[in-house]
């Protein structure tokens, strides 16, 4: 007889990224029906992700909880809540902080953005001062385009060479950047605040399978949050771009729940009396 099991208390979210190209409001629904404990919403170009209270009335009539909000770093949200990077991310926390979430997931900054990168430290810290909210800065990766390798994030993509209050670990960017994972969550220690769970096979292209199918320890760094008693959020972050309906999309996205469920409680064994 299997001994018995006891299963953390970390809440699973599922990323509304995870049913691009479908729409933030097609998220929550997903997530209801298949039983995650929550969502967290990517803001972008759609305009429901940009509305706070559209994004209330879906948590309500959905009955599912927004744990997080990834505040509009892409490139192809350079121009949601302005331009000014320091004023999305004051959004992001206004958002966060009406909405309920406990987490506002930030990039560090383009090599571009000279000065926002210049403060970038000090800023964030000064931010999460003034708030409840952790900003979780998350690991980005080197842009690579064959043999050459560019360095598009300041101050480092490794945001482990920082000074930061809370840290978001990202697997599928950890292998792109072709980094060890468990040993930048073990550089964050306890700053770890925030999960990004998806795998990846080392490509140059940031992959974002469901967890199982690349090479990253998902399994491994589960089991570890189970653990060490992880009070963050575990977000399933894939791409589901290539479903062919959205019968397959769900059912990715319903592994993902499985597989993430299933290592987070089969750390934790309960001793036979």
């Amino acid at each position: 007889m299997a001994e018995p099991v006891c299963i953390p208390d970390a809440k699973v979210a599922l990323s509304t990224a995870s049913v691009y190209p479908e729409s933030t409001a097609t998220a929550f629904e997903i997530a209801a029906r298949l039983g995650y404990d929550g969502v967290e919403v990517m803001v972008w170009t759609d305009p429901v992700s940009q509305d706070i209270e559209a994004l209330r009335r879906l948590s309500d009539y959905h009955r599912i909880p927004i744990l997080a909000v990834h505040a509009p770093c892409l490139l192809i949200t350079q121009r949601v809540w302005s331009t000014d990077p320091w004023v999305k991310l004051q959004r992001a926390r206004a958002a966060a902080e009406k909405l309920g979430a406990s987490t506002v997931v930030v990039h560090p900054p383009f090599r571009w953005q000279r000065q926002y990168a210049r403060d970038f430290v000090t800023g964030i810290w000064r931010m999460a001062n003034e708030t409840d909210v952790r900003f979780a800065v998350e690991n980005m990766y080197p842009w690579r385009y064959r043999d050459r390798e560019m360095l598009a994030y300041a101050p480092d993509w490794d945001v482990t060479k920082e000074d930061y209050r809370h840290f978001t670990i990202d697997l599928s960017h950890s292998a792109t950047a072709r980094s060890d994972a468990l040993h930048m969550v073990d550089r964050m220690g306890d700053r770890l605040g925030h999960v990004h769970l998806a795998d990846g096979k080392g490509s140059a292209k940031d992959e974002h399978l469901v967890p199982g199918r690349g090479s990253q320890p998902c399994a491994e760094l589960l089991e570890r949050l189970a653990l060490t008693g992880f009070d963050g959020h575990v977000v399933i972050e894939v791409n589901t771009r290539r479903a062919m309906s959205g019968a397959e999309r769900e059912a990715d996205l319903a592994e993902a729940l499985a597989f993430t469920r299933l290592h987070l409680a089969s750390a934790v064994k309960v001793p036979r009396p």
